[in-house]
């Protein structure tokens, strides 16, 4: 079977894109490679979930089209590469992040999965917009989600083809479907028992055509060659990466980088105490959830590998962190004591501190980036790191450099960046 690939989009978000991917996951499970458009932490290990296999970031923000290429590639080791897109379907364009942009970089075909309830003749005036918005977009397939019976499905799918050239209409899926409504977490998918993703998986796939949608599915093969990052010298090193509940927050790519970074690369979970080895030359602390109430109890009961973390920084030992790390190595974030190790404290807000692209310049180099957190500092010794919003020039305070430590609240990707420069 020559190997297929398919991007599944939408007008926006909560259109049931995770709803489709899930299904397609599942249908290709032993042969399929998950991949996530966007800086996105959640849904991968969603897709990893189901697929036995870990999920791709593709970020056009962060990369340059090469680059997404590359990485595209570098992992297309199955039959099948299922795409989830972020947002809607040209969301992002405007920095080269948007699902449009990594499908016409790969040149993968786009599926838009479509609402049609209450509607029939506008679903093909908004799938006509969509399909005509850009010229040298990859949209040929098209699902009805929400649709109330066949005779209703029937009719949207004949004035999509009527009206829009070059879209095929693969299948629907029915409004409230039984599945869903058997279980008390309604569409919170991430959540549900693997019996229950394949009970849902039936029932999304039950009036989709799916020989007609496989043969839609393609991408364009790999023409340059070439490793286009900066070249990568091995270092006879001991980096240890955090890597549990707590700090989650890794792209995959990101752990590859460190095997090929480093002569030793140690996984540890601070939720099971683990300390820091000691012939550790670097420790990465990601980011996750530090601040909730699970979260903390779990750190407080990391008494060996908190000393051992704070023997490490004694020692001037390099630490990199992002987000939650950062808070980590603060003093308290409200109420809960955290490390201590960097003179910052921090508290919750109820709305979003940051949110989207950023970027910060740290020794004359650009580190393009993504931020989300609902926390903001509170005291600190000055800040070494402003991060910029992509669309704004204005600046606040986003992460320290101190020593042999860089913590900032920026999620990178670090074949890109190099781990902010202290690597």
């Amino acid at each position: 079977m020559k190997k297929k690939a398919l991007l599944i989009s939408a007008i926006a978000s909560n259109q049931g894109k995770t709803l489709l991917t899930m299904a397609l996951l599942q249908h290709f499970k032993n042969s399929v490679r998950p991949y996530k458009c966007g800086p996105d932490f959640i849904d991968p290990q969603f897709h990893s979930r189901i697929a036995q296999t870990p999920s791709i970031n593709l970020d056009g923000y962060m990369m340059n089209d090469e680059q997404l290429r590359w990485l595209f590639h570098n992992y297309m080791d199955k039959e099948v590469a299922i795409l989830e897109g972020v947002m809607g379907y040209y969301d992002g364009m405007d920095k080269g992040a948007s699902a449009y942009n990594v499908a016409k970089t790969l040149g993968v075909t786009s599926l838009l999965i479509i609402d049609g309830s209450g509607s029939y003749i506008t679903t093909a005036a908004v799938v006509q917009g969509l399909k005509h918005f850009r010229d040298d977009n990859t949209i040929k397939a098209v699902v009805i989600n929400k649709v109330s019976s066949k005779m209703h499905y029937e009719l949207i799918k004949k004035h999509i083809e009527a009206e829009c050239e070059g879209v095929v209409v693969c299948g629907w899926i029915e409004k409230n479907l039984p599945s869903l409504a058997s279980t008390h977490l309604g569409l919170d998918l991430r959540e549900l028992e693997l019996a229950a993703l394949q009970s849902i998986a039936a029932d999304v796939l039950k009036h989709i055509d799916m020989e007609l949608l496989i043969s839609l599915m393609g991408y364009e093969e790999q023409i340059s060659g070439g490793y286009p990052f900066e070249k990568i010298e091995k270092k006879d090193e001991c980096c240890v990466l955090v890597r549990d509940e707590n700090f989650s927050f890794v792209y995959e790519d990101n752990i590859a980088y460190l095997r090929e970074r480093y002569k030793k690369l140690h996984i540890i979970k601070s939720t099971k105490d683990e300390p820091i080895p000691s012939d550790a030359d670097i420790v990465i602390l990601p980011g996750g959830y530090v601040e909730t109430e699970d979260a903390y109890a779990r750190l407080k009961d990391s008494k060996y590998f908190k000393a051992s973390l704070l023997a490490h920084a004694k020692a001037g030992k390099k630490i990199y962190a992002e987000c939650a790390g950062l808070i980590y190595l603060g003093e308290h974030i409200d109420d809960k004591e955290m490390s201590g190790i960097l003179p910052i404290t921090f508290a919750l807000t109820d709305k979003r501190e940051r949110l989207g692209y950023y970027k910060c310049e740290l020794d004359g180099r650009v580190i393009k980036g993504h931020a989300f957190h609902y926390s903001k500092v509170l005291t600190a010794s000055p800040t070494d790191i402003k991060l910029y919003k992509v669309s704004k020039k204005s600046a606040k305070e986003g992460g320290w450099k101190q020593g042999s430590i860089f913590a900032s609240y920026l999620h990178t990707m670090w074949r890109v960046s190099a781990l902010s420069g202290i690597d």
